[in-house]
């Protein structure tokens, strides 16, 4: 179920378990999984695109493995902050996820996460060929995080039962 925003996702979410975030490419899907607590987005696989639905048979058993819970998927907005074919693109990638599965699953504002995260490849002194490998799990940890963050912020206004 694709809901509008954070909050929404918030709401729906049982108080603990584990978020999925991805960075979809037009060759692969970025993977990041957080803990249980949702404090912490680590980047956990890297999924090369073939077609929709080997692509999204490869996700879901990863997400069944993992016990998650939820999704929150990267919005590759225009830096000035419209929408492209891009969007338009991981728009409909969750359109279609959504007829396979009932997790839910909103988007986050992914500008500058691939910079952000091939800066910190950087910083480790990852090879060239180990950042090719792993920058989009690495991009949709920076995602993800953004948003655990985020939902860190809202669980302080609000007590779970």
């Amino acid at each position: 179920m694709i809901v509008a925003d954070l909050a929404a996702l918030h709401a729906l979410l049982p108080a603990s378990g584990a978020l999925a975030g991805l960075d979809l490419g037009e060759k692969t899907i970025g993977v990041a999984i957080s803990d249980l607590r949702r404090s912490v987005a680590t980047p956990a696989t890297v999924i090369r695109r073939v077609k929709f639905t080997v692509d999204a048979a490869a996700l879901l058993a990863l997400l069944a493995e993992r016990g998650v819970r939820g999704l929150v998927l990267g919005l590759p907005l225009n830096m000035d902050g419209s929408e492209g074919p891009r969007v338009q693109s991981t728009r409909a990638f969750a359109r279609n996820l959504e007829r396979l599965c009932d997790l839910p699953m909103t988007f986050w504002d992914e500008r500058l996460s691939t910079v952000a995260a091939e800066r910190a490849l950087l910083e480790a002194d990852a090879s060239r060929k180990r950042r090719k490998e792993v920058i989009d799990a690495v991009a949709a940890g920076y995602i993800l995080q953004g948003a655990l963050d985020r939902l860190a912020h809202m669980g302080q206004d609000r007590s779970d039962p």
